[in-house]
């Protein structure tokens, strides 16, 4: 590669957005990080130029537009011309819907739905008078059905897919050459899990069978460089998905009977409190990974296989072409 292209991530300081972040850095892409926690800025801009990458840490809060939108004009005048925006930050709460207050509700969904549309927005004003670059929208297998303890979080990943939908549309109506993806996420080993909200004196967790992160962000990377309306990690994102198309009369019964309590765990850990109205990586970087290490996956097989469809496809064929004629010459 002669040019490094540039990439914005939201949501860039911790989790997903990290590995997103040291993925790209370390293959070709200059990066630009949007979040609102200072200590996890310079973590993050640290990992990028370690990786050899131009890196810029900007403090945004992408639950506000004109935030988001002045961010997008600072890296087009430091960087360059944005080739990939990642749409990554979110927030949530790990309780019951009703015990959920009021304001911590709507700033959740400013952050989860109306961060990716605010970055969907201005991605697209610099995006579309190109006729060139690539949206990621990192989703979730709860944009399709919802779980108890996450309604917040499940109903604007829900929105999300409704717009993003509503976009892909009008790109195409329009002629335009920009492409926006998905790529939909199982339970994740980040530090979320330890800023959750929540009243439960057991420790947040994702959903098992849970992944490490860097398998989400080498499916964000595969996005950018091969755009792909939608991909899906994990095989409990698969049964996730097509279990609610199928039998959602049976999901509602085993998430009744099953997922409250496996989003809990008896294990210690630490807990910095909420992060939903302030950072809480803006003294202490974070990082990428929870406390989950233990419990969680580094190898995807399903998303692997799908990244790798073509190849997989043609050694299929030639597998039954070969089988063919040797059929072929023993009736012969």
């Amino acid at each position: 590669m002669t040019e490094r292209r540039i990439a914005v991530i939201t949501g860039g300081t911790a989790g997903v957005g990290r590995a997103v972040v040291r993925e790209l850095a370390g293959n070709g892409w200059d990066v630009a990080v949007l979040a609102r926690g200072q200590a996890g800025l310079d973590g993050a801009v640290a990992d990028a130029e370690k990786a050899g990458a131009r890196a810029l840490g900007i403090p945004t809060d992408v639950a506000d537009a004109e935030q988001v939108r002045q961010a997008a004009l600072r890296v087009e005048q430091d960087l360059g011309p944005i080739d990939l925006w990642v749409n990554d930050a979110f927030s949530g709460d790990l309780r019951y819907f009703w015990d959920i207050p009021e304001d911590e509700y709507r700033k959740i969904t400013d952050v989860t739905y109306l961060g990716q549309v605010h970055g969907t927005r201005a991605a697209l004003e610099h995006m579309r008078p190109r006729d060139r670059g690539v949206i990621v929208q990192v989703g979730s297998a709860l944009a399709f059905r919802g779980i108890p303890l996450q309604s917040a979080y499940c109903g604007a990943k829900h929105a999300v897919k409704g717009f993003t939908d509503s976009v892909i549309a009008e790109l195409k109506h329009t002629g335009s050459a920009v492409r926006v993806c998905s790529v939909q996420l199982p339970g994740i080993n980040t530090v979320q899990f330890d800023w959750n909200a929540t009243e439960f004196a057991d420790h947040p967790q994702p959903v098992e069978p849970i992944f490490q992160p860097e398998i989400a962000a080498r499916a964000v990377r595969f996005l950018a460089e091969n755009p792909r309306r939608n991909l899906w990690v994990g095989i409990s994102t698969a049964y996730t998905i097509l279990g609610s198309r199928l039998a959602p009369s049976f999901m509602d019964w085993y998430l009744a009977r099953k997922v409250v309590d496996g989003q809990l765990s008896e294990d210690a850990g630490p807990r910095y409190g909420s992060n939903v109205f302030e950072p809480k990586d803006d003294d202490t970087d974070r990082g990428a990974h929870g406390m989950f290490d233990d419990k969680a996956k580094s190898r995807d097989l399903w998303s692997w296989s799908s990244m790798h469809r073509a190849g997989l496809a043609g050694a299929a064929v030639a597998v039954l072409v070969g089988a063919g004629a040797i059929l072929g010459r023993r009736r012969g």
